[in-house]
């Protein structure tokens, strides 16, 4: 007599289906016991969603959920943590909250216990919300739940992706102290956390502490370190990281192909780009869409401009799908290199084929048709971009701001930057900057400095832009009074100011008539070790000459052969005409005479400059041909094609 198979065998059954991962043989088993008459328990449900959950069908895991509410098997603290963790996965935060905040409730069947809040630590720390994570550890230990090692790694993980190493390194001490001994994700997540925070020297101590301790890093814990040290631009180290990896028999995967990849574009590589590419494909790795991403905007960054189109026509042709992100690398890169028709190109691609615009793109878009000049396509896709439900941010706002400026139109740029406030975007520098310039070209100067005044009550840190607009407008009022001001608020940042700018403010001073208080100002700038150029030199010599200060005028001139600053053949030839028509014959000899010997003086040094370069040249020269030697040495001799050290 056959024995039909009881309720707790088809779970068993059904445990075994579903923790494999096969979650499709087990709704099969849970079929055949349906058909067969034993009726599904709250275990039977459990170990359905469990499987559910194992196989990544969210979705489908909370469609069984509702469903099973309208049986009169009631779901337990397991059912409900389980449908947590699949909102989390699908991003449905607030419902997931909602079912938490439930079974806090006094009289709720369901309490959470520490599977519960461990999954909402992880959703706080997914969104962003970092703060929230350290309140519900807290809350944890507050109602007496004793926190395991995935609680520990959860809040460890929330602050890793943060950078928040500090954070982190307390919450791995505090775990050693509780009596937990940390695992390889423990030792991961506070590797990372170093790597975010640019201290790659402090990951790598992690990392080699974790091996000290008898633990086996794994492809995590390796891409952690690559990326600790690619993004603090250390190419090499991290491709020597790679070569690590696969020595321990760890193959290197898509994760690490992209870290290296954006590393590259950090430091400027572009040898290692096509390295790096080949590595991957010998390895047999195919490059995805965020692998395609990362090489196209390192070769952009680069100014690799065909390589990246190339590549990108590589990603169509081998029917990788290009997103949001590809089209916004390839749209802003083609407006870096001013190529802007190509940039308006692929965002007719882009709308084509319906890939949903972002923020960024719409930014690169309007900055492109603002380089065209034209304003009415750019205001067509301002309005589009809100009336598609994608509000602006401070970016798009100023590049919409600096279309205005660039048309003259101050009183739509005025319009625009009202609107901004009345949404709640406050307006940074750059944005405050392109105003100003609407409003000087507008012919509106006083509105800059009533600008600068709402600036100072945001709070709003001026900038280098600022600081010209501000002057520009001060000139245009002939406000010296203001000018002297504005140059005493300045003066503190002369070593971190433009050359532009400083330029700009002495010849202010200068065509007001004030070269005393010009060559005061250029005094200061040269004694705080601020910049100077051709310009600025320029600059003083035109404003002494127009006021007959031929001696002054002289001793610039020495200044600049001095500093190896070639004066131009106008600017002798200026002082030569001035000696003839304004010095007098006593006068003029002297002029004539300086002249000679500021031009001799000029033409040894040239002599010595040269000789000093070619020496320079030779050491070199020698220096690379040693550095390649060494490179094909140390790099080239590998089983595999492997990127080349820096």
């Amino acid at each position: 007599m056959e024995i039909p198979p009881s309720r707790s065998t088809y779970n068993n059954l059904i445990n075994a289906c579903g923790s494999s991962g096969n979650w499709r043989e087990a709704l099969k088993v849970c079929k055949k016991m349906t058909d067969n008459g034993v009726g599904p328990d709250l275990v039977t449900h459990n170990i359905v969603l469990s499987a559910y959950k194992t196989g990544a069908q969210y979705s489908k895991a909370l469609s069984y959920f509702e469903l099973m509410k309208g049986t009169n098997i009631r779901p337990d603290t397991t059912t409900l943590n389980i449908v947590i963790y699949c909102l989390v996965k699908l991003g449905q935060y607030g419902k997931a909250i909602d079912i938490f905040n439930s079974m806090r409730d006094k009289g709720a069947e369901c309490r959470p216990d520490i599977v519960t809040f461990t999954s909402i630590i992880h959703l706080y720390s997914v969104s962003g919300q970092i703060d929230n994570c350290t309140a519900v550890f807290n809350t944890i230990l507050a109602e007496g739940l004793k926190p395991n090692i995935v609680s520990y790694n959860a809040l460890l993980g929330a602050y890793a992706s943060h950078g928040m190493c500090t954070e982190a390194a307390s919450v791995f001490n505090e775990m050693k102290k509780s009596s937990f001994r940390p695992d390889v994700v423990s030792y991961t997540s506070l590797l990372n956390a170093y790597g975010r925070s640019r201290h790659p020297k402090k990951a790598r101590e992690v990392f080699d502490r974790m091996k000290a301790n008898h633990l086996k890093p794994n492809l995590v814990s390796y891409n952690a370190l690559i990326n600790a040290y690619g993004s603090s631009g250390l190419l090499a180290e991290a491709v020597e990281v790679l070569r690590e990896m696969e020595q321990d028999g760890i193959h290197p995967n898509i994760v690490s192909i992209c870290t290296l990849l954006a590393a590259c574009g950090q430091c400027g590589q572009k040898v290692k780009i096509d390295a790096i590419l080949s590595a991957a494909k010998l390895r047999g790795i195919e490059l995805n869409t965020i692998a395609y991403n990362s090489a196209i905007g390192s070769y952009m960054n680069l100014g690799e401009h065909e390589k990246a189109i190339n590549l990108y026509q590589s990603m169509r042709k081998k029917k990788v799908k290009p997103d949001s992100v590809t089209y916004n690398v390839l749209i802003s890169g083609c407006c870096k290199m001013s190529k802007y028709s190509e940039a308006l190109t692929f965002f007719d691609e882009m709308v084509d084929l319906k890939i949903p615009m972002s923020k960024e793109v719409y930014s690169s878009v309007l900055c492109a048709y603002n380089k065209k000049g034209q304003l009415t396509e750019a205001e067509s896709v301002f309005h589009s971009m809100k009336m598609a439900g994608c509000p602006p941010d401070v970016v798009t706002y100023t590049a919409m701001l600096h279309a205005y400026s660039a048309a003259e139109n101050w009183e739509k740029a005025c319009e625009l930057f009202q609107e901004m406030e009345i949404n709640g975007i406050q307006p940074d520098a750059i944005a405050c900057s392109a105003l100003m310039r609407a409003f000087n070209k507008g012919g509106h100067p006083s509105r800059v400095l009533i600008l600068a005044e709402l600036m100072r009550e945001k709070k709003i840190p001026f900038n280098d832009a600022i600081f010209f607009e501000m002057v520009s407008a001060c000139s245009l009022l002939q406000d010296w009074r203001t000018t002297i001001q504005l140059i005493k608020v300045i003066e503190p940042s002369f070593p971190r100011l433009s050359v532009g700018l400083k330029n700009q403010l002495l010849q202010i001073m200068g065509r007001s008539g004030k070269t005393e208080a010009m060559m005061k100002l250029f005094y200061k700038i040269i004694a705080s070790n601020g910049d100077v150029n051709f310009d600025t030199y320029s600059i003083l010599l035109k404003n002494l000459l127009s006021v007959g200060s031929w001696r002054k005028y002289i001793e610039v001139l020495q200044w600049m052969v001095d500093a190896r600053v070639r004066p131009s053949s106008q600017m002798y030839l200026d002082i030569s005409c001035f000696a003839q028509k304004s010095g007098g014959t006593e006068y003029a000899s002297i002029i004539n005479e300086r002249i000679e010997l500021l031009k001799r003086k000029a033409r040894e040094e040239d002599s010595r400059s040269k000789l000093r370069d070619t020496h320079s040249t030779s050491l070199l020269v020698h220096r690379t041909r040693a550095e390649n030697h060494r490179l094909l040495e140390s790099k080239m001799a590998v089983t595999h094609a492997v990127v080349p050290d820096c």
